[in-house]
């Protein structure tokens, strides 16, 4: 199977690469994992959208490039992230009191996903098809 499709794949459903090396169990406890820790950032006003230049206004360069990586950590949950881009309402980037609890939980679905992709394909490293 194609390394860039299990990636790709992998990227756009949480687990999706181990969906198709059919391995159904790993699917349904990263798709779980992405999903949760992704709901449970936007429950606690987390938001997704990628930082404006009026919001970053201010800052130094340093603490404005890690705004910004911090966003593209989010962007890494791949269909969660894509969905609430889709569903919700276009807000600032730092909303409530909360936000700091629901970024990390953000940040957290996109580092677990990445890692399922790397797990995902490090298996089939392993194990030629």
């Amino acid at each position: 199977m194609n390394t860039f499709l299990l990636a790709g794949f992998g990227w756009l459903v949480p687990g999706g690469a181990y969906l198709l090396m059919r391995r159904y169990l790993q699917f349904a406890v990263f798709a779980f994992v992405v999903c949760a820790s992704f709901a449970a950032g936007i429950l606690l006003q987390g938001n997704a959208a990628w930082p404006q230049p009026a919001e970053l206004t201010g800052l130094d360069g340093f603490t404005a490039v890690l705004f910004r990586a911090g966003a593209f950590a989010k962007a890494l949950a791949g269909g969660p992230y894509l969905a609430s881009l889709l569903s919700s309402a276009p807000g600032t980037f730092l909303e409530s009191r909360l936000h700091e609890y629901g970024s990390t939980l953000l940040v957290m679905a996109g580092a677990f996903n990445v890692l399922a992709i790397s797990s995902a394909l490090d298996l089939k490293k392993e194990r030629p098809q």
